[in-house]
């Protein structure tokens, strides 16, 4: 369960990332984060923190519950 919670994060994330034609590295830079990381929020294989979440969300200029909305929303169309 918590694997397919992170891949549905990850895929909310990628969405949002591209949705603003950013780069990884574009959106690792804002949040001050590295590329890998944000890579491997985006195919799932790391358990983020509230605090990265945090930091993600306002580079993208959206708050926490956006996010998760849109988890739910890839959660329809898997």
């Amino acid at each position: 369960m918590q694997e397919k919670l992170l891949e549905k994060f990850g895929r909310a994330v990628r969405e949002q990332r591209l949705k603003r034609k950013l780069s990884q590295e574009d959106l690792a830079d804002i949040c001050s984060l590295h590329r890998t990381y944000i890579s491997d929020i985006e195919l799932g294989k790391r358990n983020i923190s509230l605090s990265n979440i945090g930091k993600i969300t306002t580079a993208f200029g959206i708050g926490l519950s956006e996010i998760f909305l849109e988890m739910e929303k890839t959660d329809e169309t898997v």
